[in-house]
């Protein structure tokens, strides 16, 4: 009996002590774990495990996949196969939530409807468009954003420029600064101020040449709202209107090397300061032509950059008069090496 006895408590202890070891073992894993970074960690999707890269060593697992259920190997299967709508988006009043009833009068099958359901139908859309604009602050948004959609295509913008002004003229709405000042003027300082924000900017002739308000409207109200949001928005750089100036005018890209050499040195001298940078960016333009041998006119540049041909004479001038001749010579001499 006693020796039974010791037998039990002999496997007991021993049991006690894997156990033991067993969380001491999990301690250090934990530790291991919360020590490593999760960017240092390598995701396996087939399996759902994150490993790490130097050992192998399978860190956690059982991660839940939260794609969907079906795989598809080309664009038009994953359009197919997907079951949801577009993704969010402050380009419209409700971010793209609310439903939008198509203007086919047609169902799932592409049969045409009878006149009854095509009365039905535009009974609905009447609603639903009442629906989704039910008071004045969604009616406002939805006319400005329209604005800010229709000049971010007349101006080429980027989507990250048009979301940016969505989001500044919402602010603007928020913050009550709307009273005493049109919708379209608003919405063309704010896209004037995002394109600035991204580092695309478009000079105020520009976006004046798309607006539905005068060049007066738009600098007061650009100033208004940038004063009172506290817009960090800093000065433009000339040289940021190269690339598409010289894209437009089809010059080589000598010219563009030119140009924003003409540029740094006008920065150095501090000869850009109080000047307009989409004037300088056209006469640097018209200087690297002339350093270059390409054929360009003052007029040609006048016409892709909206900037009078007196205006351009003038600032080139300035920036070969910084430039020296000295200047004109090494970048002469750094072409031909």
């Amino acid at each position: 009996m006693s020796e039974t006895k010791r037998i039990s408590w002999r496997s007991a202890g021993s049991r006690v002590e894997s156990s033991a070891n067993s969380e001491s073992r999990d301690v250090v894993r934990t530790r291991a774990e919360s020590a490593m970074d999760d960017d240092d960690l390598v995701y396996d999707e087939q399996h759902g495990e994150w490993v790490d890269p130097e050992t192998g060593e399978v860190v956690r697992e059982d991660a839940v996949d939260r794609g969907p259920e079906w795989r598809a190997f080309d664009a038009a299967e994953r359009d197919q196969k997907s079951r949801v709508g577009s993704p969010t988006t402050n380009l419209m009043h409700d971010n793209g939530l609310s439903t939008n009833i198509g203007w086919q009068d047609r169902d799932a099958y592409g049969n045409s409807l009878s006149s009854r359901q095509r009365q039905k139908m535009q009974r609905l859309r009447t609603w639903n468009e009442r629906y989704r604009t039910r008071d004045s602050k969604e009616r406002n948004l939805k006319q400005a954003l329209g604005e800010v959609e229709r000049m971010g295509s007349a101006l080429g913008l980027p989507d990250t420029v048009r979301e940016t002004a969505s989001v500044i003229y919402r602010r603007a709405l928020d913050d009550g600064l709307l009273p005493g000042r049109s919708i379209e003027g608003v919405a063309t300082a704010a896209i004037y101020a995002a394109a600035r924000q991204v580092g695309v900017p478009r000079s105020l002739d520009e976006v004046q040449h798309v607006s539905r308000v005068d060049k007066l409207e738009l600098t007061r109200t650009y100033r208004y709202i940038s004063r009172e949001l506290g817009l960090d928005i800093r000065p433009a750089d000339p040289a940021q209107y190269l690339p598409r100036f010289v894209s437009e005018l089809g010059v080589d890209d000598a010219v563009e090397r030119y140009a924003r050499t003409l540029l740094q040195t006008a920065k150095r001298e501090s000869i850009h300061s109080g000047k307009s940078p989409v004037g300088l960016a056209a006469a640097a333009i018209y200087a690297g032509a002339l350093i270059a041998d390409e054929e360009l006119t003052q007029s040609e540049v006048s016409e892709a950059t909206d900037i009078s041909e007196v205006t351009i004479r003038k600032r080139y001038r300035e920036l070969l008069d910084a430039t020296g001749e000295d200047g004109l010579h090494s970048m002469r001499a750094g072409a031909t090496a």
